[in-house]
């Protein structure tokens, strides 16, 4: 099935309103850094953790920690759909379309 028209399969790990944001978020704009990510949604790190921490657990996301610009100490956290992320939210949004024509 093709990204243009995938299967539509609703899924209640992506339909959580946080982790639909997250995975609508990186759809669209690809590899995010953490504290964007955080402050797009307006959330905590906890919060934006404990549902960046699901999504790992089914391998919708990969989680990349690269040093900071400039060679600092600190790591910044990247935030990207797998393969399989990005079939599973194409799928779910395609079941919220069916949803919303009342099919």
């Amino acid at each position: 099935m093709t990204s243009d028209n995938p299967q539509p399969v609703f899924n209640e790990v992506i339909h959580a309103p946080i982790r639909l944001r997250i995975c609508g978020l990186l759809d669209t704009y690809g590899t995010m850094r953490f504290d964007v990510l955080r402050d797009t949604l307006e959330i905590s790190d906890a919060t934006c953790s404990k549902h960046l921490k699901t999504l790992a657990e089914h391998d919708y996301i990969q989680l990349d920690k690269k040093t900071g610009d400039g060679g600092k100490a600190y790591k910044v956290t990247w935030v990207k759909l797998t393969r399989e992320g990005k079939q599973a939210f194409q799928s779910h949004v395609a079941a919220l379309r069916q949803i919303v024509a009342g099919q």
